[in-house]
């Protein structure tokens, strides 16, 4: 294959897939974070075809909140049984964090402990620039201080795709290997690749409310308020991610081909139609990513 015959796709594949063989060369103790979300089980994908016909030789970690879709947990488990689980929970009763409504923005202390616990220098993620704005200006190698922040001002140059994964003792680094990808481009090749994926990604009925301008699934972690009623709807998720602050979506694309069509035709970014955590202010994910969070 030449890069005149290559198609949109292996190019971008092959771009990944160097990207985590790099990092496998350069970096001693990686590890993938991994969902059960359409971004991770490309990701998770990838890194399988890079070491073939070898296992990927890292192991795979889940960030669980304790509030997530219970078709996420069971496909996570059945897809990675022997997935290392990091539990926000855990952090909660051992006083690293206080209970919170929506447990999102906890996750950051969980994940940097499990980091420092596991000793890993390396941690992939399935964030993709166009996601949002503050993803959009972060470099595929993105450089944690020994706190675990990340400081937008002081990114390392990326050229001809060379990567420098230099870490100091007590640093490590973020990895995004999908980042030049589109949500359309994950899931043509979730299609491509024949990708088993978590069924609330396709349309389904659903109890759900309103708030907000989104809808979200009447579950035990999101009491409703005065005024607001249950009901039926036909939807489906476009990111998964806590139950408490992701939302639904109307729609009737009830197969992959309807809702590769459906994603083709948006104007709206996932996290932007569905993400209530990116809607507390103008600077929202960056204020996370500085912290520490995905």
């Amino acid at each position: 294959m030449t890069a005149a015959t290559a198609t949109h796709l292996q190019v971008l594949e092959a771009e990944a897939i160097h990207v985590i063989r790099e990092v496998a060369a350069e970096l001693e103790k990686p590890v993938l974070l991994f969902s059960g979300g359409k971004d991770s089980i490309v990701l998770l994908r990838l890194a399988e075809k890079a070491f073939r016909p070898g296992a990927v030789p890292f192991p795979v970690m889940h960030v669980d909140t304790g509030h997530n879709f219970p078709e996420a947990i069971e496909f996570r488990d059945r897809r990675v049984p022997e997935i290392v689980v990091a539990s926000v929970q855990d952090s909660i009763d051992r006083g690293r964090v206080r209970d919170e409504p929506s447990r999102n923005r906890l996750q950051t202390t969980t994940l940097l402990d499990a980091i420092e616990e596991h000793g890993f220098d390396a941690a992939f993620g399935g964030a993709r620039r166009d996601e949002e704005r503050a993803r959009a200006k972060e470099r595929i190698f993105s450089f944690r201080d020994d706190f675990g922040q990340w400081d937008p001002r002081r990114q390392r140059p990326e050229l001809w795709s060379l990567y420098n994964g230099r870490v100091r003792q007590g640093e490590h680094v973020r990895v995004f290997p999908i980042s030049n990808w589109t949500e359309l481009d994950v899931w043509e090749y979730i299609r491509v690749e024949e990708l088993e994926i978590p069924s609330i990604y396709f349309a389904h009925e659903r109890e759900v409310f309103a708030r907000d301008e989104m809808l979200y699934a009447v579950s035990e972690f999101l009491p409703l308020r005065d005024g607001e009623e249950p009901f039926v709807e036909s939807v489906r998720y476009r990111t998964v991610g806590d139950m408490t602050c992701t939302g639904a979506v109307r729609s009737t694309a009830a197969t992959l081909d309807s809702v590769i069509a459906e994603i083709a035709a948006t104007r709206i970014t996932e996290r932007g139609e569905t993400r209530a955590d990116d809607r507390t202010s103008e600077a929202a994910m960056e204020d996370r990513k500085r912290e520490g969070y995905f």
